[in-house]
């Protein structure tokens, strides 16, 4: 909290001091705060050979804090807008202490509505909607991890440190990223992974066509779902690239092969409210990875266990989540009609997810399926219960094809205080 109250106290200072020399245009700078956390109850039906302290563990049972958020910013003047996130992820059993940190802190200035330049560190990145998230107003359980293809390997939860470009022209939303990724060292031994090099930029950009009512970037982070109050539909298109950021070994050796990182994608989003009261929330996107020869990554998102893993899926939840390859990813939702529920107004809202990827080190394609029934009181996100199950596949080892699959439920609980 120290450093929040330094943040807000820097702010009020520096608006104070550009507020000043404007005041023919009589603007008050607008300081906005926030707090909220998603807090699970979970079961997990865990990967063969997963240990938890060194005891082989089957399934297990666990309260975690899959997110705290504190947001804190700023309209410092017409033109000059700062933001800041505080908070962190994945808070459980494991330790004692929360990792909070600074997640965003960047500074952005407006020339126009069409043309605005950031800079800091940011969510601020280009290739598809999901790359860049919301996970305040997610329709699935939990955010398509997938998306953020180089979490906490070279950035932190899918930020860095960099400078951006974005606007709006007509219908046409384009943002243009030039990232710093976070310096990697460790060294990768025979496979594919990050290479322990000089980080070259990450370019990127995302461009989409919006064909109903627009969307608000005033944010790096994109809606999930906005049930029945907007109507959107839109396309879009992106890519990543950074130059030798993989290798299959000590990436200053001169036998090591070097790999460029190279990702595209196009994708669509609908929002449709409908004559009865409901509305349709649904998702689809076509990726193509490129991370370098047979790249493969396991992922468990907030993973109980600590180590162990006999399959190839590795411990605890994690499945073959991202790779070198192409993805289909889609989402449908349908949100019924605000109703009463127990005497509460509330909007309950069903919806799958499937990933559906054919990655170059899997001798068959990897599909993943999440089912989630949300429970928006009085029809928002600021308090709202989740019910959620991943079904996910099992690898072997040894065949690289698939064998069975596990899963996961889990209840969240979401609450945002302003």
């Amino acid at each position: 909290m120290k450093i929040i109250t330094k943040c807000l106290l820097i702010i009020v200072l520096f608006s104070s001091i550009i507020s000043s020399g404007q005041e023919k245009e009589k603007f008050k700078p607008v300081i906005k705060w926030n707090v909220r956390a998603q807090i699970w109850l979970r079961y997990s039906d865990l990967n063969e050979g997963s240990t938890i302290n060194g005891e082989p563990t089957s399934s297990y049972t666990d309260v975690s804090l899959r997110r705290l958020r504190i947001p804190l910013t700023a309209q410092i003047t017409p033109k000059l807008y700062f933001y800041s996130i505080f908070g962190g992820n994945n808070y459980n059993y494991k330790s004692s202490n929360f990792p909070f940190r600074v997640l965003d802190m960047y500074a952005e200035y407006a020339f126009s509505k069409k043309f605005e330049v950031g800079f800091g560190k940011s969510g601020w990145q280009g290739l598809n909607r999901w790359n860049v998230r919301s996970n305040k107003t997610l329709m699935g359980l939990d955010s398509p991890v997938f998306a953020l293809n180089t979490v906490n390997k070279n950035d932190d939860i899918g930020r860095v440190l960099g400078v951006w470009f974005k606007g709006q022209v007509g219908k046409i939303d384009y943002r243009l990223s030039l990232g710093n990724p976070i310096l990697v060292t460790s060294i990768p031994t025979g496979k594919v992974d990050f290479a322990n090099n000089r980080p070259r930029i990450k370019t990127s950009s995302y461009v989409k066509y919006q064909f109903f009512e627009h969307e608000s970037n005033k944010s790096a982070y994109q809606t999930g779902t906005y049930v029945q109050a907007k109507k959107v539909f839109n396309i879009g298109a992106g890519f990543q690239f950074q130059e030798k950021a993989m290798s299959d070994g000590d990436a200053l050796l001169a036998e090591t092969n070097l790999y460029d990182m190279k990702h595209w994608a196009v994708d669509s989003f609908l929002n449709l409210p409908l004559n009865n009261g409901g509305a349709i929330t649904a998702y689809a996107g076509y990726y193509d990875y490129d991370f370098g020869k047979d790249y493969m990554r396991n992922v468990g998102a907030n993973n109980p266990t600590t180590g162990g893993g006999t399959d190839y899926n590795g411990a605890g939840v994690a499945f073959p989540m991202i790779g070198t390859g192409t993805t289909f990813y889609t989402q449908f939702g349908y949100a019924f009609k605000k109703t009463k529920v127990f005497d509460y107004p509330m909007v309950i809202q069903p919806n799958i997810a499937i990933q559906s990827s054919d990655w170059d080190a899997l001798n068959e394609r990897m599909v993943v399926y999440d089912f989630t029934v949300n429970f928006l009181m009085n029809g928002t996100h600021g308090n709202k219960l989740s019910l959620g199950y991943q079904h996910r596949p099992i690898f072997d080892a040894a065949t690289m094809e698939q064998k069975k699959y596990k899963g996961m439920a889990v209840l969240q609980y979401q609450i945002s205080l302003k």
